[in-house]
């Protein structure tokens, strides 16, 4: 089993550096990999259409650059997909949507063994990360147990239940404004500072609960906000928005030039 590379970070108190793909191509992972600079890459897996057989294959490019992984799913679908993303070789889940500590415990449920210590759903079963030996082995339950149980924290009722869902076993925390903007019958007032206040407030208590934080960034200037308040795990960028932003910039100065 390879080592989990996110939750060895997180042990050793490091900060750590990702970005995310809706891409599921393993050619993108490994455009990413070449640079050197990120400690996993994200898979937003809830937002575009891929197929099992791409999660093995975008694991594979992780795997030649030595980085982490992580997929974003729905907690609608909290058992299925994140036993078949620990199969390809994802190393921790982000679970969106989740409302309340029994949600979160029914996710975290599904990553952890079924052995009478862990009390999870995860049974022995023959993937790719376990390929020839069945699952049947203690290296299979040591990588569950070091799955990180990660989650978005973007409903109403999430942030009111907040502190519930980090006692739950909640192990990494992500803000969603633009969710929790809707949630809250806002919708598109995600950077408004009455959103911004409960975002502060949201990061302040996973810092004070000792639940490592993680800011979605587009740009390296917005990172010092975050790097302010204490947060040490950033997330840069999605490959979509960055085509679009340089498409765009680049193909208006070009068309002004073409007199178009």
């Amino acid at each position: 089993m390879r080592k989990n590379t996110l939750r060895a970070l997180l042990k050793a108190e490091k900060p750590t550096l990702c970005t995310r793909l809706y891409t599921i191509s393993p050619s993108m992972v490994e455009a990413a990999g070449h640079t050197g600079m990120f400690d996993y890459i994200e898979f937003a897996a809830e937002y575009v259409p891929w197929d099992l057989e791409g999660l093995d294959n975008f694991c594979r490019a992780l795997e030649l650059h030595n980085m982490g992984g992580m997929i974003k799913v729905d907690n609608e679908f909290e058992k299925m997909l994140p036993q078949r993303a620990f199969g390809a070789g994802f190393q921790s889940i982000l679970f969106a949507n989740v409302g309340n500590p029994e949600e979160a415990k029914e996710c975290i449920a599904a990553i952890r063994p079924t052995t009478p210590q862990h009390g999870g759903k995860y049974g022995v079963i023959n993937r790719r990360n376990t390929w020839m030996t069945y699952g049947t082995g203690l290296e299979t339950v040591e990588a569950l147990e070091d799955m990180v149980a990660a989650f978005m924290i973007e409903k109403d009722t999430a942030v009111d239940t907040l502190e519930g869902i980090l006692e739950a076993g909640a192990e990494f925390i992500q803000w969603g404004g633009a969710d929790y903007s809707w949630s809250v019958g806002k919708p598109g007032e995600h950077m408004s500072p009455e959103v911004k206040a409960v975002e502060k407030r949201v990061i302040e208590t996973c810092l004070k609960a000792g639940v490592p934080p993680r800011a979605e960034i587009r740009s390296v200037d917005q990172a010092k906000y975050y790097l302010d308040m204490g947060v040490r795990h950033l997330s840069l960028g999605t490959d979509l928005v960055i085509l679009y932003e340089f498409w765009k910039k680049g193909g208006e100065a070009l068309r002004k030039e073409l007199g178009g």
